[in-house]
């Protein structure tokens, strides 16, 4: 198979260059031509389901039409927390526990638990001097928000901006 340094594999989440997050659920042969398709599925709006062309799902970004973007392939592979309903089965290892991976900063662990704008705004001020770019992705990711640019305390910020209007026109009710 062509490509096997960067074929997806299923479930593993990839970033597109315009910055929106998606999780690989297959990759299929073609029934008429063999071609190898890559089959995934938005992780934001309404999780539409997709299928690409390997070759073009590896590819690296058209520099001629988009200059300016800041990944070099057009989709690249990053890493988010564990699947919660497979770590319950007993099926996902547990991130803290696998030495070739970062520990999951227990404050993200925590946001993504809370319930409320006012829980996360609280856990938010904690992370401040804490929180590492992997962690603003996370925290991104779980709001359906675009990485954020600026220094971690500038995105910080921005998230609790993007939580303080929640708060104030949805009352404590998140999407």
């Amino acid at each position: 198979m062509e490509h096997s340094d960067r074929t997806p594999r299923p479930g593993e989440f990839y970033r597109h260059f315009k910055d929106k997050l998606y999780q690989v659920l297959a990759v299929a042969r073609h029934t008429e031509t063999g071609e190898l398709l890559v089959v995934y599925q938005a992780l934001y709006g309404d999780f539409g389901i997709f299928a690409r062309p390997l070759a073009m799902f590896v590819s690296e970004v058209d520099r001629d039409r988009y200059p300016d973007a800041a990944q070099r392939y057009r989709f690249e592979k990053v890493k988010l927390p564990a699947d919660p309903a497979k770590a319950e089965a007993g099926e996902a290892e547990k991130k803290e526990e696998d030495p070739k991976l970062p520990p999951l900063n227990p404050l993200v662990r925590s946001f993504a638990e809370a319930e409320t704008c006012g829980q996360k705004l609280e856990i938010l001020t904690a992370m401040e001097g804490k929180a590492g770019q992997e962690d603003l992705d996370m925290i991104c990711a779980a709001l359906d928000l675009p990485r954020q640019s600026g220094t971690v305390s500038q995105q910080l910020k921005a998230v609790r901006q993007y939580l303080l209007l929640q708060q104030k026109f949805d009352g404590g009710r998140l999407r």
